[in-house]
């Protein structure tokens, strides 16, 4: 039919019987009969021996199984892979949609190669940590796909990430200092202090501090519990039970001053102590640091609703932080020259980095600021969030010089 088309030699009826090819006729691991078009009997014979081998092995995979696109395989793959946590969800679909969809969407799984999907990684996809994300969810893709016996290997397995990690200037990594902490509270809008407050005093996330409840909140005993976090669902704040990780779970002791921060709080915007089910939805009344807007009536397209008040945090970071930073003069832009990212710095997270920092210089130990801070192993407290403190020079020279004054040094020979 392809040699003597319909339009220049006639219609015909299609045949059967395999005149001007050879079919090679065998039988899978299930026992179902399968074939496969040849050219010539040498080439029919060869796949036969192949195939057959393969079957006796215990490493024979149906063609057909691998000629599903690489969108078809995402279909069947990704709703057995969702993850719960909105924000890991998000940034996955967000990895798919953006990178691996437009440029291998419509290849079919046989047909991916490590070269080719090496260089793409080098050549297109910008970023240290995109291309370590974009290559941890094509990887587990494809092995995914060898489980289920589509392909023979996992091409993605030998693929390495190029991009070099950031170096960052150890200035876009210190936390500000006491006095610059100082200077952001004292320019921030009133109604937020007592956030700011809190979250100098207690180390905790964004999301902790925000989703945090008056029923886990005991101020006699000065203790605050991290049971429930709320986190951004695209666009829509959702509560969730579980905090980032499971060392999440804490008692936070609080000091005088985050004591007093959440008691300011409550004399301006009152929480309610119930304790409900997060099936039962954000319940805004009983989170302890809301908005200023909390609690109003607002007419919106013909209808009277309460505004819940819960803090957003692009909002804030847009309206608050960055206005205030750059009120005092400590707002400093960072751009990364690969992937064209910009931020402000200082972030309202590094008060997290120096709360670790303050009880690093004050003795503390690495493993009870680990439990503070809520991180799985006490080894990433160190590296990632201290930092040096202030006059950290002049007691290290001390320290080298020791008490009795300068060694001097000795030749030998």
């Amino acid at each position: 039919m392809t040699e003597y088309p319909p339009e220049t030699h006639g219609e015909r009826k299609k045949r059967r019987d395999c005149l001007g090819s050879w079919q090679a006729r065998y039988r899978d691991a299930s026992g179902q009969q399968k074939a496969k078009n040849l050219p010539t009997a040498r080439d029919a014979n060869a796949f036969l021996d192949k195939v057959r081998e393969s079957v006796r092995s215990g490493t024979y995979l149906d063609p057909k199984r691998g000629n599903i696109t690489l969108a078809a395989w995402w279909e069947e793959w990704w709703p057995g892979h969702t993850p719960e946590r909105p924000t890991t969800r998000n940034r996955k679909l967000s990895l798919w949609n953006a990178h691996i969809k437009p440029k291998w969407g419509q290849h079919k799984l046989s047909s991916i190669r490590h070269t080719t999907v090496q260089t793409w990684m080098r050549t297109e996809v910008h970023g240290h940590a995109t291309q370590v994300k974009v290559r941890e969810l094509f990887r587990a893709m494809l092995r995914d796909a060898v489980i289920d016996e589509r392909i023979a290997k996992n091409p993605l397995d030998a693929v390495t990430v190029t991009a070099p990690a950031p170096a960052r200037h150890p200035d876009d990594l210190r936390p500000p200092t006491e006095a610059q902490y100082a200077l952001i509270r004292e320019a921030i809008p009133l109604w937020y202090q007592p956030l700011i407050d809190w979250a100098h005093e207690t180390g905790m996330r964004w999301g902790e501090i925000v989703g945090l409840r008056l029923c886990f909140l005991d101020l006699d005993s000065a203790e605050a519990q991290v049971r429930q976090i709320v986190v951004d669902d695209k666009g829509k704040i959702v509560r969730q039970a579980m905090p980032k990780t499971v060392a999440g779970y804490r008692d936070v002791p609080l000091t005088s001053v985050a004591v007093g921060a959440a008691e300011l709080m409550l004399e301006r915007l009152p929480a309610s102590s119930a304790r409900t089910e997060v099936s039962e939805g954000l319940c805004p009344e009983e989170v302890v640091f809301r908005g200023p807007k909390g609690g109003e009536m607002r007419r919106l397209q013909g209808a009277q609703v309460v505004l819940d008040g819960v803090l957003r945090g692009n909002n804030f970071r847009r309206r608050v932080w960055i206005p205030t930073i750059k009120e005092v003069g400590l707002a400093r832009l960072i751009k990364d020259p690969k992937t064209g990212r910009e931020e402000y710095w200082p972030r309202f997270h590094d008060y997290r980095h120096a709360l670790a920092s303050r009880l690093h210089a004050q003795g503390v130990s690495e493993k009870d600021v680990q439990l503070m801070l809520g991180q799985e192993r006490g080894g990433r407290v160190t590296w990632l969030y201290t930092h040096g403190s202030e006059g950290a020079a002049d007691r290290i020279r001390t320290a080298l010089e020791g008490a009795s004054g300068a060694r001097h040094l000795r030749a030998v020979s």
